[in-house]
């Protein structure tokens, strides 16, 4: 039962990323961690009933949190090109402005 503590401390360090960082890099690493840890849950739970089932979990989902990292990283990249920042506070105060701007 050791995962269960180590997926319960990737949670934790994931969720205390999440609410602490305001950069989008830094939160989509949070993200990731609680995901991880999630995935390793729900992995080992079903590989300890000595099934292949934990085995067809485990190639899920890490290929579907690949594609879901990948697509973030994008969107990461295309967000600091447009604002110039990685920001969290920063690109809503822009977003904002131009918000207010589009509708004068």
């Amino acid at each position: 039962m050791d995962f269960v503590i180590l997926s319960l401390a990737m949670l934790a360090i994931g969720i205390f990323g999440l609410l602490t960082n305001r950069q989008l890099l830094k939160v989509f690493i949070s993200i990731e961690l609680i995901a991880t840890g999630a995935t390793l849950n729900f992995v080992m739970l079903a590989s300890s009933s000595g099934q292949g089932l934990g085995q067809a979990l485990l190639v899920l989902a890490f290929s579907t949190d690949t594609a879901l990292s990948a697509v973030i990283l994008a969107l990461l990249v295309i967000v600091t090109k447009r604002y110039g920042t990685s920001n969290i506070n920063e690109i809503l105060k822009m977003y904002g402005e131009k918000d207010s701007e589009a509708e004068a």
